[in-house]
């Protein structure tokens, strides 16, 4: 039998290598690379065919109920699940250190008990008096949730398999270790290997399982790409430390849609949830100041209205600064670009400065004109009116695009207390008789309609 061959795998992205090296091509990152022994030798040269059992095939016809679902006392949580917790199901939920992942699911686990549902939670991260205290201190000590402090996967599947739990949620997964792995606890073979046992005892047992992953500086979940592959559903818990907000987001849910997201407020009592997010982000707004524009826009399926804050001031540097938080910073070099080259009105010598409020991300390209519209109000000192908000898409020929849900934008802010709407020419949405809307065709005529210069 031919000897195995060694592999070398980088702990930080999971690429794969024949001999090791002291960087790694993937990532880049320097001495991440460690030999690990594959996961199995195989069985040789003996043919799987004839071995197994012939699978049942169905057509396309075929119809089948949709899967039925446990909902929770957390609303946001079952919104972003796609309407509560799938059996059989399993998910990853990733986010920063100390953002909250633990505090969610031990509310998670506490509501979806008193649901009904028989819960286990397994920590490899704390010891069980810890998890009590922080029980104590959210008020969950009336939950009927069993817990258990382990790392080794073998015991923790011998007890989901006797105990079989309708929930079982496992913090975190780079904790656990199998005996039938090599390397050290935490490494990419060891990831991937829990991940499928866990995943292939939720499918085969019929119990939904949650599983906290650890995200790499760069905010990916760490290990391979293929831990995501195998589950379910992928949630992102997002949050600034200096916020009282967290976000918890939807990647990835065959159960419903992505991109959904559920909005929570930290309080010295746990995470609690934020029926109107547009309402609390726009709560520390005041006075209308130059640079301060609000955007409508949509996450999954809600709208969200959010305030972007610009700064444009004289750079003393010979290469003036551009500084964007919750936005996509090549986006902002492509908006000061355009409004150089299509509108005449340069940035040359002026550092820049974006931020979204309130710690949102905003990745959809429809805040790319009330970006300009920020960027422009500081640069020329002058505040837009309070009661308006804006959305768009820029070419780079400097038209505007209509986005999608334009309705459903403008009944937000029309919600909110707005009167009047800036948006692209185009698009589905109705006349709306309750407010004033501005429909530009191209960013010059926004340019000279709004500050008067064109």
């Amino acid at each position: 039998m031919a000897k195995p061959t060694l592999t070398f795998v980088c702990q930080s992205c999971g690429a794969a290598f024949s001999k090791w090296s002291g960087r790694c091509d993937g990532c880049g990152e320097w001495n991440t690379i460690q030999e690990e022994k594959p996961l199995s030798e195989g069985p040789g040269k003996q043919a799987l065919s004839g071995r197994g059992r012939a699978v049942v095939l169905t057509d396309l016809a075929t119809q089948e109920p949709p899967p039925p679902r446990t909902a929770s006392a957390l609303s946001e949580l079952d919104r972003v699940l796609g309407g509560g917790l799938v059996p059989a199901s399993a998910v990853l939920v990733g986010g920063d250190p100390g953002i909250g992942k633990s505090t969610l699911l031990l509310q998670a686990a506490a509501a979806f008990a008193k649901s009904g549902l028989k819960v286990i939670y397994i920590s490899g991260e704390e010891a069980s008096a810890q998890v009590r205290l922080r029980a104590q201190r959210l008020g969950l000590t009336d939950a009927q949730v069993k817990l258990a402090a382990e790392t080794n996967l073998r015991d923790i599947l011998t007890t989901l398999d006797v105990e079989r739990p309708d929930l079982a949620i496992v913090d975190s997964i780079q904790t656990m270790w199998s005996d039938t792995v090599g390397s050290a606890p935490g490494s990419v073979s060891q990831v991937r290997a829990a991940a499928h046992e866990l995943t292939s005892f939720a499918k085969k047992r019929g119990s939904a399982v949650i599983m906290v992953g650890h995200v790499t500086k760069d905010g990916q979940i760490a290990g391979p790409r293929v831990v995501e592959h195998m589950v379910d559903t992928v949630l992102y818990f997002e949050g600034e430390r200096g916020h009282q907000f967290r976000i918890l987001r939807s990647v990835k849910n065959r159960f419903g849609p992505a991109d959904e997201i559920g909005v929570f407020e930290m309080t010295g009592a746990g995470l609690a949830e934020v029926l109107n997010p547009s309402a609390l982000f726009l709560s520390e707004r005041g006075t209308p100041a130059p640079g301060s524009v609000v955007f409508s826009g949509i996450e999954g399926t809600r709208p969200v209205l959010v305030e972007l804050q610009a700064l444009v001031a004289p750079s003393p540097h010979s290469q003036p600064r551009r500084s964007v938080v919750g936005w996509d910073g090549s986006r902002l070099a492509m908006i000061l670009a355009v409004l150089e080259s299509r509108c005449g009105i340069p940035f040359t010598g002026l550092d820049v400065y974006l931020n979204v409020a309130g710690g949102m991300k905003i990745s959809e390209p429809a805040a790319d004109l009330a970006v300009a519209a920020a960027l422009l109000s500081a640069r020329e000192d002058t505040a837009l009116p309070a009661e308006t908000v804006v959305f768009g898409e820029i070419s780079l020929s400097g038209a505007l695009r209509p986005v999608g849900q334009t309705e459903n934008r403008l009944k937000e802010a029309q919600k909110l207390g707005f009167s009047t709407a800036i948006l692209p020419k185009g698009g589905k949405a109705a006349s709306n008789k309750a407010m004033k809307l501005s429909r530009m065709g191209d960013l010059a005529s926004f340019v000279g309609e709004v500050f008067g210069a064109g």
